[in-house]
C-alpha cells in the first residue's frame, strides 16, 4: 500500500527534479503532501472537494512562533501542495492573550515573523507567491466583525468559551475577560480570511472542534481542520518559549545549535517521546525531501565506517533501536543537518539591518536589575556575640562631663 510518506516524497522529488514551482501534481500527490506527518484532520472531504473543483485549498495558520520549526516545515509541505497560506499576525489575539504584551511589541514581532518565516520557506526551495500575510487588527475591528463578536457571545457559553481556549489560552484565577473572546476571534478569522481551513496543533483541537459548531450557527459554513502532533521538545518535554533549550530559534548561531543537540535528553535505544528523532521525523527529513537531497545523512568516519544516509523514518527508529544509531552518532549529525538548513536564513539577517532593527525591537534584551545585598541577622547566640553587644553600648554611652580644675 502506497502510505502518505511515500507519496509526499514522491511529489517533493518532482518538484525539484523540474525546478518549477508550476509542475502539476496529481491530486494524489498534493492530499499526501497535506495529509503527511499529521496528527488529525477534520472534514477532509471539503479540502478534496477544493482540489476537484480545480482550485487551491486556502488554509491558515493562526498562531506562528519563529521558534518552532515543526508547524513551519508543514507550511512548507503545504506550499508545495499547491495550496494558498494564510499566516495570519493575531496582533489583537497576542493582547487579548493575558495581556502577556503590549500593542507596540506585539507589532514589531508580527513584522520579524514575516520576514523569519519566508526565510526558513525560501530555504527549503518551495515558492511564496501563495503566500500571504495578514495582520489581524487589518479586518478585526470592521463593524460586520465587531458585530459577529457581538452575536457569538450571545450564542456561547462561558463554560463553552472557555472549554474552546482551555488549551491555548493562559489560564488563571479571577482571569480576565479577554481569555473568553480569544476562541471567538480565532473561530471568526475563518469566516473572515475566507480559507477552506485551518492548521494548527492537536493542542487546538477543542477550539477546531468549536468553530465546526459556532459558525454554522450564524450562517456560516463548516472548515477543515488540519493539525500536527505536540512533538516533544530538545529535553523530552513539550517545547516551550520559555525554555530556550527546549527548541531550536531561527537565528541560533551554529555554536548554539551544536550546544543544544549535545545536551538534548536522548537516551539510547528509546524512541519514544526521544525528542531527537521527532526532529529527524518532523523537520529534517521533509526539509531534504523538499530541497530533493538523498535524506538524513550520519557520518561514521571516526570509525571508518560509510555513512548511512535515511529517506525513511521507520528504518531511522528501527536503528536507533538496535543501537546501530546511537546518541554519539545521531548529534552530530543533528547540528550539521540543522546549521545547513539556517545558514542561508542568518545569512539574511545578516545582510538586512532593517531585519535587524525589527529583531532588537521586537525582543529587546532584558535589563537585569542588580538585587542589593541583604546583611544576614545572625541573631546574638553566635561566638563573640556579647563581646560585640558589650564594645556597642560602651561606644553609645557618652563619657561623664569633667569639671575644670
Amino acid at each position: 500500500m502506497t502510505t502518505d510518506s511515500t507519496l509526499a516524497a514522491t511529489a517533493d522529488a518532482k518538484l525539484a527534479i523540474s525546478g518549477d514551482n508550476n509542475t502539476k501534481l496529481t491530486k494524489e500527490e498534493q492530499l499526501a503532501l497535506i495529509n503527511v506527518n499529521l496528527a488529525e484532520i477534520l472534514n477532509p472531504e471539503i479540502i478534496e472537494k477544493v482540489i476537484d473543483e480545480g482550485r487551491a485549498p486556502r488554509i491558515y495558520w493562526g498562531r506562528p512562533h519563529c521558534g518552532y520549526l515543526v508547524p513551519a516545515i508543514k507550511i512548507a509541505q503545504l506550499l508545495a501542495a499547491g495550496c494558498h497560506v494564510i499566516v495570519l499576525l493575531a496582533d489583537i489575539h497576542a493582547v487579548l492573550d493575558n495581556l502577556k504584551s503590549t500593542v507596540e511589541l506585539v507589532g514589531y514581532r508580527a513584522k520579524y515573523y514575516e520576514r523569519t518565516i519566508t526565510a526558513l520557506l525560501k530555504a527549503v526551495g518551495v515558492p511564496t507567491d501563495k503566500l500571504e500575510f495578514v495582520l489581524g487588527s487589518s479586518y478585526q475591528k470592521s463593524p460586520d466583525y465587531i458585530m459577529d463578536v457581538y452575536k457569538l457571545a450571545t450564542l456561547v457559553s462561558e463554560h463553552d468559551a472557555k472549554k474552546a481556549g482551555a488549551e491555548v489560552v493562559k489560564q488563571s484565577d479571577n482571569a480576565p475577560l479577554s481569555g473568553l473572546l480569544y476562541p471567538i476571534l480565532q473561530v471568526l478569522d475563518e469566516e473572515y480570511l475566507k480559507v477552506d481551513a485551518q492548521f494548527g496543533g492537536v493542542d487546538q483541537r477543542k477550539l477546531f472542534a468549536a468553530a465546526k459548531d459556532w459558525l454554522p450557527r450564524l450562517g456560516y459554513k463548516e472548515r477543515a481542520h488540519i493539525m500536527n502532533p505536540m512533538v516533544p521538545g530538545l529535553q523530552g518535554s513539550k517545547m516551550s518559549s520559555s525554555d530556550p533549550d527546549s527548541k531550536i530559534d531561527l537565528l541560533d548561531a551554529p555554536d548554539v545549535v551544536t550546544k543544544k543537540i549535545r545536551k538534548a535528553e536522548a537516551a539510547p535505544k528509546v524512541t519514544e517521546g526521544n525528542g531527537l528523532i521527532s526532529f529527524i521525523e518532523y523537520v529534517l527529513l521533509p526539509a531534504a525531501q523538499l530541497l530533493g537531497k538523498e535524506g538524513f545523512r550520519v557520518d561514521r568516519s571516526r570509525d571508518n565506517l560509510e555513512p548511512l544516509v535515511y529517506t525513511d523514518i521507520a528504518k531511522i527508529k528501527a536503528d536507533y533501536e538496535s543501537d546501530v544509531l546511537t546518541p554519539q552518532l545521531v548529534k552530530p549529525a543533528i547540528s550539521a543537518a540543522i546549521n545547513e538548513l539556517l545558514t542561508p536564513i542568518q545569512a539574511a539577517f545578516q545582510a538586512s539591518p532593517e531585519w535587524q532593527e525589527i529583531a532588537t525591537k521586537a525582543y529587546p534584551p532584558e535589563i537585569k536589575v542588580k538585587k542589593e545585598k541583604k546583611v544576614k541577622n545572625k541573631g546574638t547566640r553566635y561566638p563573640g556575640a556579647a563581646a560585640k553587644l558589650e564594645d556597642a553600648k560602651d561606644e553609645a554611652t557618652p563619657e561623664p562631663a569633667t569639671e575644670n580644675a
